[in-house]
């Protein structure tokens, strides 16, 4: 009896090894895959590189922004953040500075589209969003408003969004809305205005601050938008409206 007793304390033993050693196991396979993220403002993207993957870490280059603060060449911004925990080979996703803005925005206001294309390119910006607006003043195909304005200073991203004309159509059977998001508010309301449609009272938006990515997070690293610019619209872009609808824009404080 005495003999099966310790027998039976014995496997009890090696069991309960058995489980710690399974446990521990299991917390070693899964905290021992996870690392920190570190920190990659200021660096080149080379040295970036270097550190990411002595970390056992992926990045990407996904954003070009102006800064005054950080040098050309240089990580302006990442996400996830510094000192997130992610597992290995996570991607981390980078912005890179341009430095201060040394490139002046043209006046593309009553330029065919294609042209304006060309010679945004051609000052060594990028073509942003494309919209179309009705307008009875204006040849179909060319551009009544720009965002940045012309000449403007201070600009975040190197890219020029456009407004272009097009023929008007009979309002009383409504428009399709453009997306005005983007643009000055100034240019937006007079486009409403060419296109024969009503403006209704401006609405604001304090100018919202994005919170620390997560580690899945797929939020563009974005700067803050500009004071005047329109964040919102109703109706929105692609609904259709006529002569006796208002638009109701939100413009950033």
């Amino acid at each position: 009896m005495l003999r099966t007793f310790r027998f039976l304390v014995v496997v009890l033993m090696l069991a309960v090894l058995a489980m710690l050693s399974a446990i521990a196991t299991m917390h070693f396979a899964i905290h021992g895959a996870e690392v920190k993220v570190p920190a990659f403002r200021g660096l080149t993207v080379a040295e970036a590189t270097d550190r990411a993957a002595a970390a056992g870490l992926n990045l990407t280059v996904d954003n070009h922004f102006y800064s005054v603060e950080v040098p050309a060449g240089r990580i302006l911004n990442q996400l996830p953040g510094p000192g997130t925990v992610v597992r290995r080979e996570w991607r981390v996703r980078l912005t890179e500075s341009l430095g201060p803005q040394r490139v002046a925005i043209p006046n593309l206001a009553g330029m065919e589209q294609r042209l304006a294309t060309i010679q945004i390119r051609r000052s060594g910006l990028e073509v942003g969003t494309v919209a179309e607006m009705p307008d009875a003043y204006a040849p179909a195909g060319t551009v009544i408003a720009q965002n940045p304005a012309p000449d403007a200073a201070g600009v975040e991203r190197p890219m020029v969004s456009l407004l272009t004309a097009v023929k008007p159509e009979d309002i009383s059977g409504g428009i399709v809305m453009p997306d005005l998001t983007g643009q000055p508010f100034a240019a937006a309301s007079a486009a409403i205005a060419k296109a024969g449609l009503k403006l209704g009272p401006m609405k604001t938006a304090a100018p919202a601050v994005p919170a620390p990515g997560s580690p899945g997070s797929t939020e563009a690293l974005l700067p803050p938008v500009p004071s005047g610019t329109v964040v919102g619209q109703n109706p929105p872009p692609g609904h259709r409206v006529d002569a006796t609808m208002r638009i109701e824009l939100t413009v950033a404080q």
